[in-house]
């Protein structure tokens, strides 16, 4: 079970859940092609220390990409980072003050992004290469409308 389910209050639920973007393996993959070419120009001495370096990327994103959690449920956003040392994030939504998306050219293309999001008191976290960080913004301020139409401010 999922960090995000094992912690969620009662009658929370979640509204969105995303994944690092598999654009996280980009290093290994380019690792492993330079590898390829050094492997094909007969550079026997300094192939395997590519191999060896791609391997220790593939293993570092894996462990990034599966163990990292991003969500959005009717009262919180939650976000969970880490497997041995873990780094969750959590804040109520009326305590959100926005959401920031930064996106390149390139993420744009492909679909990733990295999300600030900022909260009362000046508190401010990154995370970077979100899949969809725009539906995860925009799913933040659906939660947000949601319950300021439930409970309205005095």
């Amino acid at each position: 079970m999922s960090y995000i389910d094992t912690n969620l209050m009662t009658n929370e639920v979640v509204a969105y859940r995303v994944r690092l973007h598999w654009a996280i393996f980009m290093p290994a993959i380019f690792s492993f092609i330079f590898a390829i070419v050094a492997t094909f120009n007969n550079m026997r001495h300094f192939d395997w220390i590519l191999y060896l370096i791609t391997v220790a990327l593939m293993a570092t994103s894996l462990v990034s990409y599966l163990s990292s959690e991003f969500a959005v449920t009717n009262r919180r956003v939650i976000i969970k980072i880490g497997l041995i040392s873990r780094n969750s994030y959590e804040m109520l939504l009326n305590r959100v003050e926005g959401i920031e998306v930064d996106q390149s050219i390139i993420a744009r293309l492909l679909g990733y992004g990295n999300i600030t999001v900022r909260g009362m008191g000046g508190s401010k976290e990154v995370f970077y290469k979100i899949e969809n960080p725009l539906e995860f913004r925009k799913k933040v301020q659906e939660q947000i409308a949601d319950l300021q139409a439930v409970q309205p401010q005095q």
